[in-house]
């Protein structure tokens, strides 16, 4: 089981994620534009003492990112302190590297003392960590509160009561399938138990939305119809923890049971790359007839909060009519390693 509690990480950001190469860029850009703003003798003078602060900083930023990036899983296995240690350490030794070949080159005074650029990199790398420690310590509480509103959006109380009006139903005609509905509830309500800070297998992901509707296929019957395209994915691969269960129950409260003559509801998943893609499409009743369910989104806005958290800017979740259907597209990282929630 992929796994999001975090010791080094909750340290250590994943540097290979887009957001957080981002905020590394506008941070030490925005270090740079404030030293030249306190540098500068007067207010016009400031943009060419950016320019030259930009011309020393940017590349040992690009230096420092790029070594990140490929050591980022040997900083992960690191104790918490001793990985970022180990970020301090590279950053004033590119610090010295830099200087010593800028001067070797002429670029820099001979006797411009080294320090200053040890000083300067280490103080711009421990400003950094500083901030995604402090970030990742902010988001913390948020993934409960994202946990507390799962249990409130996932399993709503109507779907409840008709699993078990319908179980009741088929105790004397049919035990067998009242036996094996209990089962499928009773999984479903363990998934809820699931620590948000676990990732899920996507195939546990996919069991759990056969079994929740096998138990809408009972009540609905023949109006109810799935279809599953799945291709051929890594059996690793992790995502977040009910995330496909409840677009399946906005398609069958929102859509299949509005429809007199009921309707189909299509699973998509694929791979483009190393993206996963994820489509849950159902059919829509008449245009010009009144909604039985007026949504609110909720689902859907945990769901991309949750995206968020784990992904960053990495993990896309688009939604609308298209072609006569309402369909929930997601696109994320394909994961099948532990990585962190927080950067």
């Amino acid at each position: 089981m992929g796994s999001i509690r975090q010791n080094t990480r909750q340290l250590l950001p994943d540097w290979r994620n887009l957001g957080v190469l981002l905020r590394a860029l506008l941070g030490v850009n925005l270090l740079a534009l404030g030293a030249a703003l306190v540098e500068a003798h007067t207010l016009r003078g400031w943009l060419a003492v950016f320019v030259e602060n930009a011309a020393w900083v940017e590349p040992l930023l690009f230096i420092n990112l790029v070594f990140l990036m490929l050591s980022r899983d040997l900083l992960w296995r690191c104790r918490p302190r001793t990985g970022q240690a180990y970020v301090l350490l590279f950053a004033a030794f590119s610090g010295l590297l830099l200087q010593d070949s800028w001067r070797f080159l002429g670029f820099v005074q001979v006797d411009e003392p080294i320090w200053r650029a040890v000083l300067m990199s280490l103080a711009v790398a421990f400003l950094l960590l500083v901030y995604f420690e402090l970030r990742s310590k902010a988001l913390s509480p948020r993934l409960e509160e994202a946990r507390l509103s799962a249990l409130n959006a996932r399993i709503r109380p109507h779907f409840l009561f008709n699993a078990l009006n319908t179980v009741i139903a088929l105790i004397r005609s049919d035990p067998r399938s009242a036996e094996t509905a209990l089962e499928n509830l009773s999984e479903l309500f363990r998934a809820l138990l699931h620590n948000p800070r676990e990732l899920s297998p996507l195939s546990a992901e996919i069991a759990l939305g056969r079994q929740y509707l096998e138990l809408e296929k009972l009540r609905l019957g023949e109006r109810l119809q799935v279809s599953w395209e799945i291709e051929v994915l890594p059996q690793e691969t992790l995502v977040p923890p009910l995330m496909l269960q409840p677009l399946l129950e906005n398609a069958v409260y929102h859509g299949i049971e509005s429809i007199a003559a009921g309707g189909e509801i299509r699973v998509r998943m694929g791979m483009t790359g190393k993206t996963l893609k994820i489509e849950v499409s159902n059919s829509l009743g008449d245009a010009n007839a009144a909604p039985q369910h007026v949504g609110n989104h909720m689902a859907l806005d945990n769901i991309r909060e949750r995206l968020a958290l784990y992904y960053d800017m990495e993990a896309t979740l688009e939604h609308g009519v298209k072609q006569g259907c309402y369909r929930v597209h997601i696109e994320l990282p394909c994961r099948i390693h532990n990585f962190s929630v927080f950067d």
